[in-house]
């Protein structure tokens, strides 16, 4: 692939972000289920003409996509679909990342919701949960386009969960995975007519900002404050631009969830370092640890990402779903350790302090070629330490979107999980 320079910019459409300074390379209650045919029916003199792009706004509608969907014979398929006048129904949902956190977690959610879900895997990955699902499995890589345009055919909406996850490893890596793999995807979905593009992008893309009393929404431009080596938010923000060039020209609706730090079950990296560390005593508070943390459980953002992809308003606009209430840093290692029956944390470190030792960890890292992350990395620092905090008000009062699980309840659940993982008992 030809090497080509992007260059993030400002643009007009909606919530389409402003970018700063940054320039990068690339290689270039369902109705009664009586009868489905007089459900078609009545859905389809409801809306004909959504059918066809399988994005009806009524009940009965969606219901009845949904119901096309899980039919296995063919010959129904086709009666319905000739008797409804409709040259192709769709109502699959493709998810990329299934095997995961955040993509495990929209998986669960639209099975839960009775939704047909195609999960694109990659050869070698850990399948065994997905399989517990009632899941349509298919091979493939974000960087195969054939495989993605096999994997979009028939797709009503796109979640992308998929992306070079983690504040550690080469440029290339990152540009690969998250940048080329995005724009092969979205080429991909265009190609097969997909109608919705959800894309999961994170609240980091603001750029690494802090300060007391600074609340960031929507509204906020992109890429401040980034480092050298800060390739996760650089490549998710190329990222971005690609959807949002994709949605301004017309070519495919989008909406871009923005997260903030995920946990939940089937959390293979975050969740064991910190179980570990309050087993050995070795959690260190930054800062006074009274700082609000922007934390969410996956299935929230999995929630949160459904809205958007079933609500016409949410079309070229940005989400951030960033926190399930009120949580301190000091709460969350207090929770962590209850759940575990460990000792709470009592020991502090100055946010500047972590930070530079951070810095000194990453640069001897870099230079021996560390394979591995250092103990600690700035990003970490910065992500648990930081005094600004990122709104999600707009996902609350335009999606209707409420955090279903609590802290309460989604951090005793997740150490449940990790230690049940840890004796084999959990996928």
């Amino acid at each position: 692939m030809a090497v080509a320079r992007m260059t993030l910019s400002t643009c007009g459409c909606r919530d389409e972000p402003r970018v700063e300074k940054l320039s990068i390379a690339t290689r270039g209650s369902a109705p009664s289920r009586a009868c489905p045919l007089s459900a078609a029916a009545r859905a389809i003199s409801a809306n004909s003409s959504a059918l066809g792009s399988g994005t009806t706004t009524s009940t009965e509608g969606r219901w009845i996509i949904g119901s096309l969907g899980n039919l296995t014979s063919d010959p129904w398929k086709t009666y319905l679909t000739a008797i409804l006048g409709v040259q192709r129904v769709r109502a699959m949902n493709l998810v990329t990342g299934g095997t995961g956190l955040l993509g495990s977690h929209i998986v669960e959610q639209l099975c839960r919701r009775g939704r047909p879900v195609r999960a694109l895997v990659r050869p070698g990955s850990d399948i065994r949960w997905l399989q517990t699902q009632p899941v349509e499995l298919v091979g493939g890589d974000l960087n195969d386009r054939a495989s993605l345009e096999k994997a979009c055919q028939g797709v009503r909406c796109v979640y992308h969960a998929a992306a070079k996850v983690g504040d550690w490893g080469p440029w290339e890596e990152f540009q690969r995975v998250t940048i080329e793999g995005t724009q092969q995807l979205v080429e991909a979905a265009i190609a097969a007519g997909v109608p919705r593009f959800i894309h999961i992008s994170s609240v980091s893309t603001y750029g690494y900002v802090n300060g007391e009393g600074v609340v960031i929404d929507e509204t906020a431009p992109l890429g401040r404050n980034l480092y050298r080596w800060a390739y996760y938010t650089k490549a998710k923000v190329a990222a971005e631009e690609i959807v949002w060039r994709a949605h301004r020209e017309g070519r495919i609706a989008v909406t871009v969830i923005r997260p903030s730090w995920i946990y939940g079950p089937r959390d293979r990296t975050t969740i064991g370092r910190q179980v570990a560390a309050t087993r050995a005593g070795k959690v260190r508070i930054i800062g006074d640890g009274k700082n609000r943390l922007n934390v969410v459980y996956a299935g929230n953002v999995a929630e949160g990402a459904i809205l958007a992809a079933d609500s016409e308003r949410a079309i070229g606009q940005a989400y951030n779903c960033s926190d399930d209430g009120v949580l301190t840093l000091e709460q969350y290692y207090n929770a962590i350790a209850d759940a575990l029956g460990e000792p709470r944390p009592v020991k502090h470190i100055p946010y500047r302090l972590a930070y530079g030792l951070a810095f000194l960890l990453e640069c001897w890292g870099h230079l021996i070629r560390r394979k591995s992350p250092p103990f600690v990395a700035r990003y970490s620092v910065w992500l648990m330490g930081r005094r600004s905090f990122f709104s999600a008000e707009k996902a609350r009062r335009e999606l209707g979107w409420s955090p279903t699980v609590t802290y309460e309840q989604g951090i005793p659940m997740t150490v449940r999980w990790y230690l049940e993982h840890e004796a084999g008992r959990q996928f």
